[in-house]
């Protein structure tokens, strides 16, 4: 039997970074495509994240 070490099964590949700022060109909102859902990233005024469909 081959049993993966512990380090080996926490180890995951890397995620990759997008600055909401960037997908949204400097505005409040950004379209994404997911398949063929159409979802809308809004920026608040908080500076919080909102996603909806």
């Amino acid at each position: 039997m081959n049993a993966m070490a512990p380090a080996d099964r926490t180890r995951e590949t890397p995620c990759p970074l997008h600055r909401a700022e960037e997908l949204t060109l400097g505005g409040r909102t950004a379209k994404i495509m997911l398949g063929d859902a159409l979802y809308t990233l809004r920026i608040t005024r908080a500076g919080k994240l909102i996603l909806t469909k």
